[in-house]
C-alpha cells in the first residue's frame, strides 16, 4: 500500500512517559505536549501530565473537549457531579465549570475542538 500525503505517527507511551516525570519535578505537578493542532487548527490534542494530588483547578470549559486516561486515575467534578476515571476510560467534559485532580500520577490525552470551530 502506498500512501498519498506523510502520515505523522508517535508514540503517546513515550511522550506519557517524558510528561509525567517532568510533572513530578513541576511546582504545579503538571506538564503537558501538543501532540495534534494548535493555532490555526479547530481540533487539539494534549498529552497532560498530572502528579498524584495535582490538578487543574476550576475552570471554564475552551469548548467540546474529552478526556482519555492513558495512566492513572483522576477525578472530573463540576458543580453539580463528580466522576472517577482510571486508565482506559474516556469521558466527556462538560461544557461548564471543573476540575481535574489527579488521585494518583496521571497521564490524559485531552481533545478540544475549539468553540470557533463548533459555531461555525
Amino acid at each position: 500500500m502506498r500512501l498519498v500525503n506523510a502520515v505523522d505517527t508517535l508514540s503517546l507511551s513515550v511522550i506519557a512517559d517524558e510528561q509525567i516525570t517532568a510533572a513530578r519535578s513541576a511546582p504545579s505537578g503538571r506538564s503537558a505536549q501538543t501532540v495534534y493542532g494548535g493555532r490555526g487548527h479547530a481540533l487539539r490534542q494534549t498529552v497532560l501530565a498530572l502528579a498524584g494530588g495535582h490538578g487543574l483547578n476550576e475552570h471554564e470549559s475552551p469548548g467540546e473537549a474529552t478526556l482519555l486516561v492513558l495512566r492513572g486515575r483522576i477525578r472530573l467534578g463540576t458543580s453539580a457531579a463528580t466522576v472517577e476515571g482510571v486508565a482506559g476510560d474516556y469521558l466527556s467534559i462538560p461544557q461548564e465549570r471543573h476540575n481535574v485532580v489527579a488521585l494518583e500520577d496521571s497521564v490524559l490525552l485531552l481533545t478540544v475542538v475549539a468553540r470557533s470551530a463548533t459555531t461555525a
